[in-house]
């Protein structure tokens, strides 16, 4: 029985466009991806808290980098993945709490992280813009 198992034919190449990934994988690739999104932008993050606390010059500087559509865009998808990764973190929190872990409740969970954090997104953003 081994051997037929040994000798099936296993695809030389990986179609990534053909594998389907249930939703909690897909949360928790966004959570990583949004971790590492985070850690990168945190400089520019840092230099906007710099220019906005220094001075009346550095502020007009600070609203001038910030008015330009682009970086309000960028900002909107930091917004969304500080979100993502707050809520999806809560959920593996849990996860690590043994609560949530059966299947039905792991794909609801994912679902309530995906909605919470684009609703939370579109909130803060128009509030902020």
């Amino acid at each position: 029985m081994s051997e037929a198992i040994a000798r099936k034919q296993r695809p030389k190449f990986l179609a990534l466009h053909e594998i389907r990934l249930p939703l909690p994988g897909i949360v928790s690739i966004l959570h990583r991806v949004s971790g590492v999104g985070l850690f990168l932008m945190l400089p520019f993050l840092l230099y906007l808290l710099d220019r906005s606390l220094g001075s009346a010059e550095s502020f007009a500087a600070y609203k001038g980098v910030v008015g330009n559509p682009l970086v309000k865009l960028l900002l909107l998808g930091l917004l969304w993945a500080y979100m993502h990764h707050f809520c999806a973190g809560i959920r593996f929190l849990l996860l690590d709490l043994h609560k949530g872990i059966d299947l039905q409740s792991a794909r609801n969970s994912s679902r309530i992280v995906l909605g919470v954090s684009i609703a939370l997104t579109v909130i803060i953003g128009v509030k902020l813009w």
